[in-house]
Order: C-alpha cells, then structure tokens, then sequence
C-alpha cells in the first residue's frame, strides 16, 4: 500500500487523461463530460472543461471526481461547439486547485487553455527562463510552464511555428490538448511516451488519451496520434490537419500503461490494451507455469492476465509438453472478491489498520482456494505490503499453497514522466532479488515476466518502449539517472534538469 500521511492508497497512481472536441453546430460542453467520465480511471484529483464559443472563452474546473466536479448548470454555461477536458492526478505541482486543468490564460493574441499528460523533466528550468522575461506564475505545476511559453510563442509566430518551437523547448513526457480561441489542437511528445488518439463523430472530432473516451461518444477511431505530430482539428467540426513536427529514430511508448494504467477496452498505439494483457499472461505462462489445481487474478488488474495465463496452461504443461486429452490444465476460477464502494484511497488512522486496509477491498471465496494450491495472477509489485496482505488472505481461507505471478517485470526505478510509483527507497524490488520478496510476501513462489516477454507482447523493440521503472535506463535524460540512448534530442538553451516539483 502506497501512503501519504493517513490515506492509503493501492499501486501505481494514474497519470491524467486529456480530451478536446470540435463539433460542427452542437455545444462541446457534454460530450467532454461524457469522455471524462471515460477517463475517470486515469485521475480523481480534479477535473476540468474549457469551451469556446466563438468570441470568448469558457472555464469551469474543480477537485473531485468528474459527477461531482459538474453540475447541470455548469455544463450549460460552457457555451461553444469547440473544447477541451482534462482528469488529473498530480504527478508534478500542489495537490490544490491551482494546479487543476485544463489551465487557461489570456493574452495579446487570443486565449489559450491547456490539458497536459504527462512530466516534463525541465520545467523548473524553462520556469526561470520565462520568470526572468516577466512571466507571473500562479501554480507550481509543469503545465502553466508549457502554457506560459506556447503563449509568448504565440505572440511572434503562427500556430505551426509556435507549437514546434513549445516542442524544442520542453523535454520529458506529455500529450496535450490544446485550444487557442476556437481552435483544438492535440500534441504528442516526439517519443510518443503518453497516449493520445483520434476519433471521428457523426458531427466532428474527438482527440483522447484513450479510445474508449471515442467509443463512449459513439465515434469511430481513427488512428493514434504519432510521436512528434501536431493535429489542428477544423473549428467546423469537418476534418484536421496534421503536421509532423519533430521527428526521432525511436519512440519511447510507456509499456505501463498497457499493463496497468488503460482501459482494457482502449486501443493504444494500434494494440488493444485487453489482448496484449492476455497476451502477456500467456507468456507468463511459458516461462514460469507452475502445476496448481487454481489459478485466479486480483480484481480488477490481473484478470486478462490469468484468464490468458489459464489458457495457455490448458495447451501445455508448466514444462512446455502438449496437454493429454483428459488433462484440463490450470482451473480459472474468482477467488477474490472486491468492495466496489470502497474508494481508491481511504482513511486508516492507526498503523495496525493500514496492514489491514486490503480486507476492506477484498474477501476470498474460501470454497475456491480451500485445501488447494493457489497461483495469484497480478500486474505488479510496487512496495510488496498488499501482496503480503493478499498472500495472508489467501492462505488464512485455507489454501495449501499460494504462488505469485506477475505480469510485469519488476519495478526498481521511478517514473520520471507521469506516473506516481514511489522513490527507489519504497521499491522492494530496488534492493530485494526475487528470492528476498517471495519471502517478504510469504508466497511459496514468485516469478516475474521478463522485459523481453513485454516487449513481444507489444510487437515492439525494447528501444521503441519506455523501460525505465524496470531498468533504471531512462529515454529522456534526468539527472543522476542513467539514459538508454547513446543520443538524446538536444534540449533548447542548456543541459535539462528533473523538475523540482
């Protein structure tokens, strides 16, 4: 279980997600809600929509989920067929409204609000630049920074040319829809790091991070954004225009957010994000099947896992042999039932109730794991508390044996660009081999999927994925961290530095 002060939280923590519509002759302000309702999963802090209805612009953004960010008043005061949308969870700046999105500003030239996904690893320094120029910062996130110098772009050169020069400046991860007046812009890093996506409506356009935010609005995909590309949605709601900005020999896509963080419903950079997790359990299987009379996921993450894990252990044995005609393999069955009204975080005043948290969350289905092996199938091991919970539980109902799998690689580095995944120090895989957690879990075995698995999985190269929370190699350059490119796109004005946020 992760913590901050008294919360507890589960896992790995969302990123955000971003949204931006253009429709032909209809208000954009429900459709965003809709497609943010989507993308709930990906940020609960805050949530946020900017309109523009032609003239002026429309903001309405508050802390909370998205039902209770808006009400039917607010919706209908952001007036205008074009806008853009934005749930966060803060990964850079307070956990306050300041730093809520989508962030807006006005100026000389127009107005401009902004959605950002995603961490840059310079804003402080591109920050100082700016503050010296005379501009005021209002929040210490990294999108007002992002905001702030597209704007002064935006002052001496067209869209085109203002974007590109935004997109040399900044350095790190980050999809971004952009409204400048009425027009909605979507921008996706030159690595491709986050996610961002296009759809087409019966009456306009939808840019997303992820495809069912298209598919809750009745749209049609269309095609990923590519790395680098900047797209102009028309302010009529007709078509877009597309213009590859800059371009780098390889991409960078986050392989965590097909193992955890997307929809399993989303389609992301061509890949549907619940066959690559089946993908990835059958795989699972291959290298580290073990003979268990069940085998059962945690819920929600790990069930594409061991549904795919199951039914490669119904093909063939853990040694690799073809399945005789009477040998049914590994039984799939739920053994674990989860508490669907207890939040993502919660309050556990006393330690001893923290250790407990995980029984409010789930409760095992004793006449699956009584009296038998047990392999619990799950994404992953972050600080190894709520596998160690998971494993008590298990055992407590009366299973004989209980064996981890992991869909993932383990995780032995933070994330730079977007995800909150804890310091090194909190990582019980930065400094524990396999063997030390299996034993700090108290499971009878624990196996990992290897990097190369992942990377099969994603009918990628490592070199096009982002690996560095399970390699300590980063695609973007952060100080003190090692870098997995012998050449990194240089960095406008001078050496980039982590963001002090």
């Amino acid at each position: 279980m992760e913590s901050r002060g008294d919360q507890v939280a589960e896992g790995p923590r969302e990123k955000c997600g971003v949204v931006g519509v253009t429709l032909e002759d209809r208000a954009a302000a429900r459709p965003l809600y809709y497609a943010l309702y989507a993308l709930q999963h990906r940020g609960q802090e805050s949530a946020g929509i900017v309109t523009h209805d032609g003239f002026q612009q429309h903001s309405h953004v508050e802390r909370g989920l998205v039902g209770d960010a808006f009400e039917e008043g607010d919706l209908e005061s952001l007036t205008g067929s074009t806008g853009i949308g934005h749930v966060r969870y803060p990964t850079a700046g307070s956990l306050d409204e300041s730093c809520a999105q989508p962030f807006s500003v006005s100026f000389k030239s127009g107005s401009l609000g902004l959605s950002h996904n995603g961490n840059l690893v310079n804003a402080a320094e591109v920050r100082e630049e700016l503050a010296e120029l005379g501009h005021a910062f209002t929040s210490d996130g990294d999108t007002e920074v992002i905001a702030h110098d597209l704007a002064r772009n935006l002052l001496e050169e067209d869209l085109v040319r203002a974007v590109k020069h935004t997109m040399g400046r900044i350095h790190g991860s980050y999809s971004l829809t952009i409204m400048h007046d009425d027009t909605v812009l979507g921008v996706r890093d030159p690595k491709g790091n986050r996610p961002l996506c296009i759809g087409k409506l019966e009456d306009g356009y939808v840019l997303a991070s992820e495809s069912a935010a298209i598919d809750t609005l009745d749209g049609e995909l269309v095609r990923d954004v590519r790395p680098g590309e900047l797209v102009v949605l028309n302010p009529d709601g007709t078509g877009f225009d597309s213009y590859d900005l800059i371009e780098e020999e390889n991409s960078a896509h986050c392989f965590f957010e097909h193992v955890y963080f997307a929809r399993p419903d989303s389609v992301i950079d061509e890949e549907l994000v619940y066959e690559v997790r089946r993908n990835l359990g059958r795989k699972l299987w291959e290298e580290a099947g073990v003979e268990t009379d069940v085998v059962m996921p945690v819920p929600d993450s790990g069930r594409a896992f061991a549904s795919g894990y199951a039914d490669a252990a119904g093909e063939t044995t853990a040694d690799g042999e073809p399945r005789g005609q009477d040998d049914d393999g590994v039984e799939f069955a739920e053994g674990l039932m989860k508490n669907r009204y207890v939040g993502r975080t919660f309050i556990m005043p006393t330690q001893d109730e923290r250790e407990r948290a995980v029984r409010l969350k789930l409760n095992p289905i004793k006449s699956t794991v009584e009296g038998k092996s047990v392999t619990i199938i799950d994404d992953s091991i972050v600080r190894g508390t709520t596998s160690n919970q998971l494993v008590k539980l298990v055992k407590d109902a009366g299973a004989e044996e209980v064996h981890m799998r992991i869909g993932a690689p383990q995780i032995i580095a933070p994330c730079y660009f977007g995800i909150d995944m804890a310091t090194r120090e909190e990582l019980i895989a930065a400094d524990k081999t396999t063997e030390e957690i299996r034993q700090h879990i108290d499971a009878d075995s624990l196996s990992y999927l290897s990097i190369d698995a992942v990377a099969d999985a994603l009918d990628s190269s490592r070199a096009d994925l982002c690996l560095g929370c399970v390699t300590g190699e980063y695609p973007f350059d952060v100080d003190g961290e090692a870098t997995d490119r012998d050449v990194q796109r240089p960095v406008v004005g001078s050496d980039a530095t982590p963001a002090d946020d």
